[in-house]
């Protein structure tokens, strides 16, 4: 590369490392850092259009279908907004700037900015969310303190900012003082959850567990496997101090289940959930190809309410509390395969970035393992949303549906940053190895 070219990066690279800084500090302590963040990643990307488009088009055949799942996503809005006569426009605006958040994407591949702009950005932002959410629950009195945000989608965007941080730490296993400020943010992140009273992101805990595990033969630093192990025994712990209010919700949890299994209570947060998805069965068995329109479908519900085949106490709520559940009553079965879409194909995409940073560290002497943080990250980001949307519709708010769409480009184009500098590195030693034969 000529210094012309480098020359000519730095400027942009400064402006993306900046933005991606941002991003995670002001997701929850500002009312609109999540779409300001979104508006100018994208604004940045439209000043170099055909850069940016140029820089990811060489690793089209790994990303492409990340981007056919959004696209995918955005057209089935479109037919449905052509083909229902009850829909209406705003509906495209989620799967619209969702996809238009491969622009991160692309700015990342075409600026490579560092890594540690990410990672220092999640950090602080978790860390600033704690005693943000600390500040609600303790002096104020809020039982389910969740900031500008509601409290299960800010228990659930604190958790992955706290995961991020864990991979971010493990980036920094080499580097003690690093590490343990990344370990920190990785504890607030979870202890801000856990003061939110969250249960649905304690499945996302469990799961994350099991992929830490699965790669425990790579992390070999003592002090990293303390972290980990800290982290997950913190959220053990809080589970039997009674100030937490963990032990009593799962308790209160199961009981509501067995209450209504027996035809009784639902107006708790799990009875009426039942009896949503009770509700929802009954319409996707009735309309399984193309399901209903949002509006339609609160509609069917209401009937079945007067009709007395549901509660009346599900009339307050939203949504069906469950993501599948809401993309196959909404879209059918083309619904649910673009949720499924935008979960598995970047979930595939994270573990072949990862599976080959590993690979590849076994050939590439004094490289270390460049993507596997960002990969890691993404994969835990993914298997997060996945848990979250058992209990809710995470994507059902556009802060929500942002926060993940940016968070995966971004960390996409760290990997194929990272794919790239280990090719050099690669390189580079062949030619060292050849001169010195």
């Amino acid at each position: 590369m000529n210094n012309t070219s480098m020359m000519a990066r730095e400027p942009l690279q400064l402006l993306v490392g900046f933005q991606m800084f941002l991003f995670p500090l002001i997701s929850l302590t500002t009312p609109s850092g999540i779409g300001f963040s979104s508006l100018l990643i994208l604004l940045t990307a439209l000043f170099v259009p055909r850069k940016a488009w140029a820089a990811i088009t060489p690793y089209w055949t790994e990303i492409r279908w990340v981007i056919a799942a959004f696209v995918f996503q955005f057209a089935l809005a479109v037919a449905a907004v052509a083909l229902r006569p009850e829909a209406h426009l705003d509906a495209l605006d989620k799967p619209s700037r969702m996809l238009l958040a491969m622009s991160a994407m692309a700015l990342v591949v075409l600026a490579r900015p560092r890594a540690a702009m990410l990672w220092w950005g999640v950090v602080a932002g978790a860390i600033a969310a704690l005693p943000f959410v600390a500040w609600q629950r303790i002096a104020m009195g809020i039982e389910r303190p969740g900031g500008f945000l509601n409290a299960i989608t800010f228990g659930d965007l604190a958790l992955c900012l706290g995961l991020v941080a864990l991979a971010a730490a493990i980036d920094y296993r080499h580097h003690a003082a690093k590490a343990a400020l990344a370990g920190l943010g990785a504890l607030a992140g979870l202890a801000a959850c856990l003061l939110t009273g969250t249960r649905g992101s304690w499945v996302a805990l469990a799961l994350a567990a099991v992929l830490f595990l699965s790669y425990a033969q790579l992390l070999r630093s003592r002090k990293l496997r303390l972290l980990l192990a800290g982290s997950f025994a913190l959220v053990a712990a809080a589970f039997f101090v009674p100030a937490t209010g963990m032990q009593e919700r799962a308790l209160q949890g199961v009981d509501d289940v067995q209450t209504w299994v027996d035809g009784g209570n639902v107006h708790t947060n799990v009875g009426t959930r039942l009896e949503l998805w009770k509700g929802a069965a009954i319409l996707i068995e009735e309309r399984p190809l193309f399901g209903l329109d949002r509006n339609t479908l609160r509609a069917e519900i209401r009937n079945m309410v007067e009709q007395g085949t549901l509660d009346p106490a599900i009339l307050s709520l939203e949504h069906l509390h469950n993501d599948a559940l809401q993309a196959l009553a909404t879209g059918g079965i083309f619904g649910l395969l673009a949720w499924a879409g935008i979960l598995v194909a970047p979930f595939v995409f994270f573990a072949r970035q990862l599976g080959r940073g590993a690979q590849n560290q076994a050939h590439v002497r004094g490289v270390g393992l460049p993507q596997f943080a960002p990969a890691l990250a993404g994969m835990l980001v993914v298997l997060s949303y996945f848990s979250f949307g058992l209990t809710e519709v995470i994507f059902w708010s556009l802060k929500g549906s942002m926060f993940y769409a940016l968070m995966v480009f971004l960390l996409m184009g760290l990997c194929l940053v990272a794919k790239t500098r280990q090719a050099h590195a690669a390189t580079l030693e062949k030619k060292v190895e050849q001169r010195g034969n």
